[in-house]
């Protein structure tokens, strides 16, 4: 039988849910509009002569941490992919600082949301959910998060948020006030404008891959150097090309994957370090001192890797500007990184590596552990080893 023509019983459909659509996105741009930008330090080390180090301190976001932008993406992605409507329950997993930032912008929209973490998370980042009115699902393991997540999203009829998946697609690499188009407008005026190279840690691979492919997109000569941590699949993925590489997972929580997740990007990163969990929260230590507040563990892993960086540089006669991120406060971690009681039940000995590090930054030269370089695992200097 042909087609009938449309009666009047037949209307086209409305946009039912466009006004709270509406009123979703206009909230999420006046907390982008509020929180302004994050400050971009720049301590003085009298060891790194020609060396200037830059802070990009993300801890001031309205949520504490880098994962508030990431957060705000991921909203926004969701609703405008149509996802996010009105009642929809928000599932995610999370290893904590992802799921404090997105349990404040599901109590601005009236949402409810479920975070699915390792039992291990810290206490403050639970409380912090709690505080925003988000719930908590508890696993054993940090691999288990993601099919937990994706049934609970199912069972509810909700929307699984997917940091892992969606983090390197959901922010415009391109520009639209990221992380990266912020850290080069900060650097506009300085007198090394243009960095040799931005560190940055990786826990879904997003913040990375938004750096890289905006130095590429720019056209510019800075290059990317990525530090994974200790029971984390990235490095050896990155080293190996190898995508299926498995690890037991990170004690460094934020970063350090038991897999490669979907939104690490390896192609746009020009060097890897591995940095042993004592060396991360050693430079932690460290740098809270210089900074009188405390940084969390994987602002130290940035840390040490940034010194790492410096001092092949300095070993080679070169200088120039190098930029990493203070991801979160280390008040969030007052009962693991900076407890003594755990350092040792962990068995974790921070007292070598505070002295090696303290010690470059006071007098320069390699940044040793006894004869050994700690960086024995990096098979070749960062600056000439590009990918």
């Amino acid at each position: 039988m042909p087609d009938q023509p449309p009666t009047a019983a037949s209307s086209l459909p409305e946009c039912g849910g466009r006004p709270w659509t509406r009123h979703a996105i206009n909230v999420l741009s006046g907390d982008a509009h509020r929180s302004a930008d994050t400050h971009l330090l720049k301590p003085l080390f009298e060891g790194l002569p020609g060396i200037s180090v830059y802070l990009k301190d993300e801890s001031t976001h309205p949520t504490g941490s880098l994962k508030h932008r990431l957060a705000r993406s991921l909203f926004l992605y969701g609703i405008c992919n149509g996802g996010i409507h009105e009642g929809t329950v928000l599932v995610e997993a999370s290893s904590g600082s992802t799921a404090v930032s997105e349990a404040y912008f599901a109590r601005l929209l009236g949402l409810r949301f479920i975070a699915v973490m390792p039992r291990r998370t810290s206490p403050s980042k639970i409380e912090a959910i709690a505080r925003f009115g988000g719930e908590c699902c508890f696993v054993d393991s940090a691999g288990e998060v993601y099919e937990v997540a994706a049934r609970l999203a199912r069972e509810h009829g909700g929307y699984y948020l997917d940091q892992f998946t969606y983090a390197e697609r959901a922010t415009d690499w391109r520009g639209n006030n990221n992380i990266a188009e912020s850290i080069f407008r900060q650097l506009e005026g300085e007198e090394e404008a243009v960095p040799e190279w931005v560190v940055v840690s990786a826990g879904t691979g997003g913040t990375a891959a938004t750096l890289g492919r905006f130095i590429r997109y720019r056209g510019l000569p800075t290059r990317l150097c990525v530090a994974d941590v200790e029971g984390s699949a990235f490095y050896d993925a990155w080293r190996t090309r190898d995508r299926g590489v498995t690890a037991p997972g990170s004690r460094i929580e934020g970063i350090g994957r038991p897999r490669v997740e979907p939104s690490f990007v390896p192609g746009v990163i020009d060097h890897m370090i591995r940095v042993p969990d004592a060396a991360s929260i050693a430079a932690a230590h460290v740098l809270s001192e210089r900074l009188f507040r405390r940084v969390g563990g994987s602002t130290g892993t940035n840390f040490f890797a940034l010194c790492s960086v410096a001092a092949d540089m300095m070993r080679e006669g070169r200088g120039g500007a190098l930029v990493t991120m203070i991801c979160d406060s280390g008040d969030r971690y007052a009962d693991s990184y900076y407890d003594p009681a755990w350092l040792a039940r962990e068995g974790i000995d921070i007292a070598p590596w505070r002295r090696a590090i303290e010690g470059f930054l006071e007098h320069g030269g390699d940044l040793a552990l006894g004869s050994a370089s700690p960086l024995s695992d990096t098979s070749a200097s960062p600056l000439s080893d590009t990918n």
